[in-house]
């Protein structure tokens, strides 16, 4: 029997389909700079291994990033809108909790030290800091705590604001105030740069950073629980998912 006119649409449509997969979902990680974990360099591209470990972990889970640099303020709420699906960062922050929806596997942990000259006895906290100063970097977020005991009348700390890690220390250096309080990670990156000796430190909280998935992004639950498994199968799988300090 000669073959329909039909034949060859049906046996094409019948055919496996060799096209290209589909071009994975696009997802928009913000982030503020905390160099050298996560920052924007001289051209705003994003750098870090933050970066690198956001990136293999959402190719694992079938997406691709599209990073996004920006402050705090802002992040925060561009993660309340919808407009940024993802922050890799600190959970638990009170003004985020009704806007998203964070992820169970912790990616690192990040140290916060109070760091002291060597000239300087170990401190009691929080009595050792009473009408002491104190040097923070501006635009940085604390535990709420150490931020409450920051600001407590009754200890009368003085806060010193710098902007960078280095003239942090240069500043502890030199004595404008007794203590820094500062994370590990850019503390290590600005001594090297300096060429220090490390300081001696007490630590006071360590600040998990995890995947924190707007709920304004589209399928946000699937989304946080594919990253969260895809971090749980590279994991198992022996990969080095460590960051360095």
């Amino acid at each position: 029997m000669k073959p329909s006119f039909w034949t060859p649409l049906a046996a094409a449509l019948a055919a496996p389909c060799v096209a290209s997969a589909e071009t994975p979902r696009t997802l928009t990680v913000g982030y503020y700079d905390f160099p050298p974990a996560i920052y924007s360099d001289a051209q705003g591209q994003p750098q870090g291994p933050v970066v690198e470990l956001t990136r293999r972990v959402l190719e694992h889970a079938g997406y691709q990033a599209q990073f996004r640099g920006l402050p705090s303020a802002r992040l925060y709420g561009a993660l309340k809108s919808g407009s940024v699906d993802l922050w890799p960062g600190a959970p638990g922050k009170p003004e985020l909790q009704a806007d998203t929806i964070e992820g169970r596997q912790t990616l690192a942990q990040i140290s916060l030290n109070l760091y002291y000259r060597p000239d300087t006895p170990p401190p009691s906290i929080p009595d050792s800091l009473r009408k002491h100063g104190v040097i923070i970097i501006g635009g940085y977020n604390y535990w709420p705590q150490v931020t409450q005991m920051l600001h407590d009348p009754q200890l009368g700390i003085r806060l010193h604001r710098t902007a960078t890690h280095t003239s942090a220390l240069e500043m502890l250096k030199h004595r404008r105030a007794d203590y820094l309080l500062d994370y590990q990670i850019p503390v290590n990156q600005a001594l090297k740069r300096l060429g220090m000796e490390a300081l001696p430190h007490i630590e006071l909280h360590q600040v998990a950073i995890r995947f924190i998935v707007s709920r304004h992004a589209k399928d946000s639950q699937a989304v946080v629980d594919s990253l969260d498994r895809a971090y749980a199968e590279m994991s198992a799988a022996g990969e080095d998912l460590s960051l360095p300090e």
